[in-house]
């Protein structure tokens, strides 16, 4: 471990500089009457943001409360590819027996979203009452402070393969992830990849397939005569309000996300826009403040690889069909695994709300637990919840508690 070293956030100041004169030249399009949200971002609310970002926010105030949590950065380099300098925040419990917790964001998510569960997990976590973790949350490979590929073909494998390289050069020869978005869809890589080492998984966002009875008969007959209960029946219309209102981003960046990149890299306006829209659309109704907002999108924005670099994961695997390119693809990752325990917190406005029959097809889910409020980026809407279902998935009496060898939690 002797290449892991300490990490210090710091954006030259002449990048401040071009942002601020960037921001103080843009320009702004034209909007139709009463067109609210329906049509993406309001004007009056981009143009709020915009002239806050040049003239209230600072960036260093967010830089200093980043810099406050333990960071580092290593080397780590997958099969085919070049070394990549991986950023990630390291928080150690001073319980003995903690839990390795694998924190892993998505997009338009970033590290930030650990930051809120990290004290109750590792500190709060006594051994006693609460089992303790050690928290692990990189910044995934093109995104944040971590470096970005300059090869093709970086796809769910090499998320995965990078993940667990870095669990086990930090000596963690067992483990378990939390994540939502491409956390989950990593957790997943993980599961099928790396059983060895990735024992269970925490997921909240619901990307499963409905089952099939010639694959899953008992699930599939349970789906078939079983009514949905409140929650599934709003997850159907949520999840078919997404699929056509709110997919054109996918779609965008799974096709064509280079020609996206021009507008991600040359406009913060055009940045902000686009990431505010699914901060907005995506969660529960949560209050984002103006500094809130503009913390997240700098992080794109002051990126090591530059914000179009995040959005390549899109493309890479939707053209990794049928594992032609890797061992690992977004058909895979919805098929069974067998030895990985798994858990579900479903939040109602997430982007993907499925019933449970089919978050049941992926494998054996120990854990589920239903919300009643909270959205896509529930590590930051929903905390509390997360650290409670973690908790009981993990601790004493609960259906991963032990999962890692050696590691429980609790002091005896």
């Amino acid at each position: 471990m002797g290449d892991i070293k300490p990490y210090t956030i710091a954006v030259d100041e002449q990048q401040i500089k071009d942002l601020k004169t960037r921001l103080s030249l843009a320009k702004f399009p034209d909007e139709l009457d009463e067109a609210g949200w329906d049509m993406g971002a309001p004007l009056a609310d981009v143009k709020r943001l915009t002239k806050h970002w040049l003239e209230s926010y600072n960036w260093r105030r967010a830089e200093t409360e980043l810099n406050k949590l333990p960071q580092f950065v290593t080397e780590i380099q997958c099969e085919g590819y070049e070394p990549l300098a991986i950023h990630f925040i390291h928080v150690r419990s001073k319980v003995q027996n903690a839990i390795p917790l694998l924190f892993l964001h998505g997009w338009p998510g970033h590290i930030q979203e650990v930051t809120k569960i990290l004290k109750p997990l590792t500190e709060d976590g006594d051994g006693v009452k609460y089992p303790a973790f050690d928290i692990i949350a990189p910044s995934l490979p093109n995104f944040g402070f971590s470096q970005g590929t300059k090869k093709r073909g970086f796809a769910l494998e090499q998320y995965a393969e990078t993940a667990n390289k870095l669990m086990l050069k930090l000596g963690y020869k067992e483990y378990v992830t939390q994540g939502g978005d491409w956390g989950c869809h990593i957790s997943r890589a993980l599961a099928h990849l790396y059983p060895k080492y990735c024992k269970a998984t925490h997921l909240n966002m619901d990307s499963a397939n409905a089952p099939e009875f010639l694959k899953n008969p008992i699930l599939a007959l349970q789906h078939a005569i079983t009514p949905y209960n409140k929650r599934e029946q709003h997850g159907i219309d949520r999840s078919k309000w997404f699929e056509e209102e709110g997919y054109g981003y996918n779609v965008e960046q799974s096709t064509k996300p280079q020609t996206l990149g021009y507008g991600l890299a040359d406009s913060p306006v055009a940045c902000l826009a686009w990431i505010y829209e699914k901060l907005h659309d995506w969660s529960d109704s949560y209050p984002w403040t103006d500094d809130e907002v503009c913390t997240w999108v700098s992080i794109y924005w002051f990126s090591t690889a530059g914000p179009a670099a995040s959005v390549r994961i899109y493309y890479e695997t939707i053209h990794n069909v049928d594992g032609r390119k890797g061992k690992i693809d977004r058909y895979k990752i919805r098929e069974w695994t067998s030895g990985v325990k798994l858990g579900f917190s479903h939040f109602p406005m997430d982007i993907a709300v499925r019933p449970s029959t089919w978050v049941r097809t992926l494998g054996n889910v120990v854990f589920e637990k239903e919300h009643d409020s909270g959205g896509h980026f529930a590590a930051w809407e929903r905390p509390d919840d997360i650290v409670t279902d973690v908790r009981e998935m993990f601790g004493k009496g609960g259906g991963a508690f032990s999962a890692v060898k050696g590691a429980t939690g609790y002091t005896s």
